[in-house]
């Protein structure tokens, strides 16, 4: 319609890594705006598809702390059964044990896997002595792959971009500009930060529907600081995918945007990445981002990240 073949070579070098089958059949968004891929892998078993290590690295906060006290929480209980079912002799000292003294049995083993040691109850048989050995040596290697777990989830250096809502077609230097928002959720500094950004759209070639990719030309691909915020803005012009591009044709062609942002994590001295995109419905026409910037007079001092998404209708450039 507009030079779109020429421009949205969809072989191995423009389907991203998605496939010609997913790029093409898939109905969904291709990428979350959290940045996770919107796919499915199957045929795998539990235990070849579990990976542990990268799990624990990368599931929230509250889920790993709430994993490492079930473990030691769990851990504890299953030792104390087995104090208890070593007979009443296994441990001897304030109280004997029983069977209705399950809370003894269970903070002697907490006071053993932890390494304290009151002294208040101990070990009275060679089996018991044996438990509370190999429960030791639990707790060594327990503390210590919790404490390197914890370690490497402090020192992985990872980008946290806060992204508009919505993209938005604005007016732009005379013209139109696909444009969206993006700030540093953080406070730590992120140096030589670039932006490479994708659309994506279904079209009609040969009786077929296929997707089809265009790299969008930037008005400023690269900051070398990025302090505040950047708006990222693509020229709408003769040569944009965009330039006849109407909202009701990219909800009919199930038009999406991706995102990918690269830095340098001025901390860590390491390369961070971030990913989002928007579908047609998060694209707004005609309107314009709002002022986010704090003023003291004259001047700018900073900006308000809970306006970061905040836009308002234009009413030029209405296509």
């Amino acid at each position: 319609m507009f030079g779109m073949k020429s421009r949205g070579q969809s072989g191995p070098e423009r389907d991203l890594g998605f496939g010609s089958a997913l790029a093409s059949e898939s109905g969904a968004r291709l990428l979350n705006q959290d940045g996770s891929f919107n796919t499915q892998r199957v045929g795998l078993g539990p235990l070849a598809s579990l990976h542990l290590y990268d799990a624990l690295l990368t599931i929230s906060w509250p889920r790993f702390l709430a994993l490492v006290a079930i473990a030691y929480l769990g851990s504890n209980v299953i030792f104390a059964f087995a104090y208890m079912a070593l007979g009443p002799e296994a441990l001897t000292g304030a109280l004997e044990l029983s069977p209705s003294n399950f809370p003894r049995a269970f903070f002697f083993s907490v006071h053993t896997l932890s390494t304290v040691g009151y002294g208040s109850i101990v070990p009275a048989s060679v089996a018991a002595n044996a438990l509370m050995t190999i429960e030791s040596v639990f707790g060594i290697f327990g503390v210590a792959l919790t404490t390197g777990l914890v370690f490497a989830r402090f020192a992985r250096p990872t980008a946290k971009i806060l992204f508009s809502k919505n993209a938005l077609i604005a007016p732009y230097r005379g013209e139109r500009g696909l444009m969206f928002r993006i700030a540093n959720q953080r406070s730590t500094q992120i140096i030589e930060l670039e932006a490479t950004v994708t659309f994506s759209r279904m079209v009609e070639e040969d009786g077929r529907r296929i997707r089809r990719f265009y790299p969008l030309a930037l008005e400023r691909q690269k900051v070398v600081f990025f302090p505040l915020a950047w708006t990222i803005v693509h020229p709408i012009n003769r040569d944009s995918p965009f330039h006849d591009l109407t909202g009701e044709e990219c909800l009919r062609s199930e038009a999406e945007i991706l995102v990918l942002l690269k830095g340098i994590d001025e901390t860590f001295s390491q390369i961070v990445h971030a990913r989002s995109s928007y579908t047609a419905e998060e694209i707004q026409w005609s309107s314009k981002f709002s002022d986010l910037h704090l003023r003291e007079g004259e001047h700018v001092v900073g900006i308000d990240l809970g306006r970061l998404s905040d836009f308002e209708p234009v009413t030029a450039f209405t296509k």
